[in-house]
């Protein structure tokens, strides 16, 4: 009876294996700490850049253009572009951003309306931009400052296995506004 006793608390004390118990228990859950990491940080490297092209698409809305050029040289479409070509410099695909759902709902400077649409002559454009809109509050008909609005959307599909997440497509959104350049 005393020898098995000795041999239970021999096996209570040795720890052999206990490592490897402990590493297969902490690892999956590293693992999926790291992906998620990953993947949150993608996610906002592309809000960085979508952000950054509306940012450039206002400011480049909001420039004069030549008024005896063709309309393709309008300001909605000089913002059209720079947001594009920012998208492609960030390696994103341009055809895949969308107007934002719903667009925004921004006053008009000419007539006070409640509901600027946004610009489609730079088809084909993914981006939404409102000129024309009032950037800051007046008092009644008062005209205030006027500016140019650049938004859209664009997909991103996380990867991340055993979540609510995983392979779900979420929509990240950037909008900027910008002072026209002439007042």
């Amino acid at each position: 009876m005393t020898a098995l006793v000795h041999h239970l608390r021999k096996l209570g004390r040795d720890t052999c294996g206990a490592e490897i118990a402990e590493a297969a228990a902490v690892l999956p859950l590293m693992f999926l700490i790291l992906l998620g990491i990953f993947w949150f940080g993608q996610a906002f490297s592309i809000y960085g850049a979508i952000t950054r092209a509306a940012q450039d698409g206002a400011r480049a809305g909001s420039l004069p253009y030549c008024a005896t050029c063709t309309a393709a040289n309008s300001s909605a479409a000089n913002a059209v572009t720079a947001a594009q070509n920012d998208l492609l410099a960030a390696r994103l695909d341009p055809t895949l951003a969308q107007y934002p759902s719903p667009a925004p709902s921004l006053v008009s400077c000419t007539d006070g309306s409640t509901v600027v649409a946004c610009d489609g002559t730079a088809s084909p454009s993914n981006v939404c931009v409102q000129t024309q809109v009032r950037l800051t509050p007046t008092a009644q008909g008062a005209s205030g400052l006027c500016g140019v609005s650049v938004s859209m959307r664009y997909p991103y599909r996380f990867w991340l296995p055993f979540t609510s997440i995983n392979k779900q497509t979420i929509w990240i959104t950037a909008s900027s506004r910008m002072r026209m350049e002439n007042q």
